[in-house]
């Protein structure tokens, strides 16, 4: 590799986090990783003709916006269970596995650059799930309009260049994004920074009721308005209640987990579960856990059952000894 070629590849990978943080907001999964990566080849490949006609930046996030179209052509889009109906009795009979595409959780060290502690706040803010699943309601253009004006802060004229379309474009697909998120509350300046909030007594307390399955312990850290959901099953739960019932219930074979800390995931605390194996030997992955917190309480438990894609992604093991660790 020359020392031209060398440079170049420094160049573009100063830009990898943004940019994958950028397609993560557009496709709502890992396969932003992915999309970084097509960006980068064909960014490689054109090079020479790129010329510096533009700010390096703005070129790459106009291939990574034309690849992250690419990848959502003729996809269903992503989403949560809590966005696709009511909340259900927690019954083991309402647990279906339908067809849907869901929000897969990212760790933040993929999506977040160091810097300034504001501007570190605000990217997390920008990935939480809640906010990712509301920008998959909007078509991708709409999409990456807000994306760029409302979280990267671009100028209209900016973003229209980068679409090859007029700044009244811009601002009337803006309009109509901005319409769309206020039906479902969900802006990067009204979730809540978990990670900010989450303090390390309420982890390790949550954490030690979890694998003692002490519901007194767990009614002390978890909001009586709390909400689980499980995906890839539509079935989510509200209510403490409900959530208790189901643990002692249909998910009693969480009883005896152990818990692992994890890097956060998408501005909130993670955590990785493994049940009790069923021949008593050691423990089998079960959920990458993403715990949202307000107030110093627990008000949302996301349980991502897809450990095998999930786990390796956050530097989890597959297996756990019998010690537990």
């Amino acid at each position: 590799m020359t020392t031209a070629s060398v440079a170049v590849e420094q160049q573009l990978e100063t830009y990898r986090v943004e940019l994958t943080a950028y397609c993560y907001r557009m496709l709502g999964s890992v396969d932003a990783e992915d999309a970084v990566q097509e960006t980068f080849i064909r960014a490689w490949r054109s090079y020479d003709r790129f010329e510096g006609r533009s700010a390096l930046k703005s070129w790459l996030y106009r291939i990574a916006t034309n690849v992250c179209f690419d990848m959502l052509d003729a996809r269903k889009r992503r989403a949560r269970p809590m966005d696709l109906g009511p909340s259900g009795e927690p019954v083991v009979e309402n647990l279906r596995t339908p067809d849907q595409l869901w929000i897969e959780p990212m760790p933040d060290a993929l999506v977040v650059a160091g810097g300034d502690p504001a501007e570190i706040v605000g990217a997390r803010e920008s990935v939480r799930l809640a906010f990712v699943a509301a920008l998959q309601q909007l078509p991708p253009r709409q999409r990456a309009v807000l994306i760029l004006c409302e979280v990267l802060r671009w100028k209209a004229a900016e973003v229209a260049e980068l679409l090859e379309t007029s700044v009244a474009s811009v601002n009337s697909a803006l309009q109509r994004a901005r319409a769309t998120l206020e039906t479902s509350d969900a802006k990067p300046t009204t979730t809540a920074p978990s990670v900010e909030a989450a303090d390390e007594e309420l982890l390790h307390r949550y954490v030690a009721a979890f694998e003692a399955y002490d519901m007194d312990a767990l009614t002390s850290l978890i909001h009586e308005d709390a909400t689980q959901s499980m995906p890839p099953f539509d079935l989510w739960l509200t209510g403490r209640d409900d959530i208790f019932t189901w643990w002692y219930g249909p998910g009693i074979g969480c009883e005896g987990s152990r818990v692992v800390p994890v890097a956060s995931a998408n501005g909130a605390p993670a955590l990785g579960q493994y049940k009790p194996a069923d021949d008593g030997v050691g423990y089998v992955p079960w959920a990458l856990q993403v715990i949202e917190i307000e107030d110093g309480k627990i008000v949302e438990l996301t349980f991502f059952l897809d450990v095998e894609k999930l786990f390796p992604r956050f530097g989890l093991p597959l297996s756990l000894g019998a010690e537990g660790a």
